[in-house]
């Protein structure tokens, strides 16, 4: 897959899509396996903000039972286990251990109905062929059994603890990079690093968008019949520059933060109710993954980051309420900060906001033909909102097309059953589990880019990413900077600062493959060091 800057300056498109997130990647898989033709333009890189800073979980999203919201929850549970059906190279079961700390009879009784709620709302949680997949009902773990599984969990008035099944994202940057190789696979046309300017108006219709080409300052027209808004936290801000006045739809950002720290659990994922709220520790790559926050965030998206009060506050509150972590500053190898943008239900509350996604079609709400956006939802259900917002666009479109297939249909790296994938992978590949997880059946094409150097097969970090998948990442998914290349196309950025030795030797080979010279070079690594630093550090 490479950037078509041509096809999209010269070709008129039934669907431009603004914004390369899963929401965005989702909708042009949809419309381009139909038979629409597709163009798709991102700011940055793809999936490179709210799709890539996360928890790394597809769920059902438990917590929401508490608020009624019980469609929601069904439709979650539902596309959980197409994820695991469509991508189980990325997408594999995950046990929580839910505990309980005091409370008695009462507080055990009334979370052991939300979770035979939970495990009647997933009936189809054991509809796959994979016996791997297939996902277990809720059990009650007492407290020797539970203490054993995870130590860390010890502390006052332990009772014992209720294990439950969701599924975790190997790396959500992949997941919805997938969606994107899949809708150029099918004929759609896709950038990255091309910003949408501004929209196309004529007679109160949306033709289109004037784009830039961030790289050269390049500018160009991209036109459409329908242009879909798929912005994430962007999305209101963009379509208020574009209306010249505020949409008709608002959004409230949800700033979440994460913490990476040396492994304190083992193969359970723990959700810990604490103070009206609850908190994740998740087992991610032998390390573990704390999270999250919930905060009101009023600033700008692109400046959105983690300080050191972020940090600090976030290592208290798990420490309140799970005190056996003894959780300090030098333990966090990593962190990240995301933004979610919820639908502003007017309650300035962003924990109580629900994740439901609107789709808003601006003839109606605006006066202004030929445009949708999306705002909202949740990284789980982002596969059937594109089913739905595909639906909208043909009803509008008058054209024919065809069902939509993305439930059923493999991503290019999906494998009918990983576990027998993995089993035939070469002995020689040290690493091999590892980089099949991220390529599934595209791993033989990624290791051929080696082609007879053998020190493109040798790891460059611990985790066991490999000089070929630099290349491949340049040559066959549209890596541009050394950032896609470190934290969306390979992990080697995900898991903290991989050292400069890593990053030279990356940047050296982006530089012999594009034509980088030294100062383009020198500013691709100084470009990546904001990935590894707090706001205090950067200050």
């Amino acid at each position: 897959m490479k950037r078509d800057l041509a096809r999209l300056a010269n070709e008129t498109f039934d669907l431009l899509i603004i914004g390369g997130g899963v929401t965005g990647a989702c909708i042009a898989r949809d419309a381009a396996m139909r038979g629409l033709s597709v163009a798709l333009v991102e700011k940055n890189d793809f999936a490179h903000a709210t799709s890539a800073h996360n928890t790394k979980l597809i769920h059902g999203g438990l917590r929401y039972l508490r608020n009624l919201e019980f469609g929601l929850v069904r439709e979650s549970l539902k596309e959980r286990r197409i994820w695991q059906r469509i991508a189980p190279h990325l997408v594999s079961p995950l046990p929580f251990l839910v505990p309980l700390y005091g409370g008695g009879f009462k507080a055990r009784a009334t979370l052991a109905a939300g979770l035979t709620l939970y495990d009647l709302l997933s009936y189809d949680r054991g509809w796959l062929d994979d016996p791997a997949q297939r996902l277990p009902a809720h059990t009650w773990l007492g407290k020797d059994e539970a203490l054993r599984l995870e130590p860390v969990l010890d502390g006052p008035g332990f009772q014992g603890a209720f294990r439950y099944y969701d599924a975790q994202m190997y790396a959500p940057e992949r997941l919805a990079f997938e969606n994107i190789l899949d809708a150029a696979i099918h004929g759609a046309a896709m950038a990255n690093h091309v910003a949408a300017a501004r929209l196309l108006l004529r007679d109160g219709k949306v033709e289109g968008a004037n784009v830039r080409d961030t790289f050269t300052g390049d500018a160009f027209d991209v036109r459409a019949t329908l242009t879909i808004v798929a912005a994430g936290p962007w999305a209101d801000i963009f379509l208020a520059d574009a209306l010249h006045h505020p949409s008709s739809h608002k959004l409230l950002r949800s700033k979440g933060i994460h913490l990476l720290v040396p492994s304190i659990v083992g193969k359970e994922a723990l959700a810990v109710a604490a103070g009206g709220g609850h908190f994740f520790v998740v087992p991610w790559h032998g390390l573990s993954l704390l999270g999250t926050t919930d905060t009101a965030y009023p600033g700008a998206p692109d400046e959105v980051g983690v300080s050191e009060a972020d940090i600090a506050g976030l290592l208290a509150f798990i420490n309140k309420y799970l005190p056996a972590a003894k959780l300090k500053r030098e333990n966090v190898i990593h962190f990240y900060a995301g933004l979610r943008p919820l639908v502003d239900d007017g309650s300035g509350s962003t924990y109580g906001a629900s994740r439901k996604a609107e789709m808003v079609d601006h003839a109606k709400d605006d006066g202004v033909d030929g445009m949708f956006s999306v705002i909202g939802g949740k990284w789980t259900t982002s596969r059937e909102l594109s089913q739905k917002v595909v639906n909208a666009a043909v009803a509008k479109l008058r054209k024919p097309a065809r069902a939509c297939a993305t439930g059923t249909t493999l991503l290019p790296g999906g494998v009918e059953r990983f576990s027998k994938f993995a089993a035939h992978l070469p002995p020689t590949l040290a690493n091999g589990e590892h980089l099949a997880r991220l390529y599934g059946r595209r791993l033989n094409d990624m290791l051929a880019e080696a082609n007879n150097r053998p020190d493109l097969l040798q790891p460059l970090t611990a985790q066991g990413d490999i000089g070929a998948q630099v290349l491949f990442a340049m040559r066959e998914e549209a890596a541009m900077t050394l950032n896609d290349v470190l934290m969306r196309r390979t992990t080697i950025g995900q898991l903290g600062n991989p050292g400069a030795g890593a990053i030279a030797a990356i940047a050296d080979l982006m530089a012999a493959e594009l034509g980088w010279d030294d100062a383009r070079r020198a500013r691709e690594i100084e470009s990546t060091w904001p990935n590894f630093l707090t706001k205090a550090d950067a200050a």
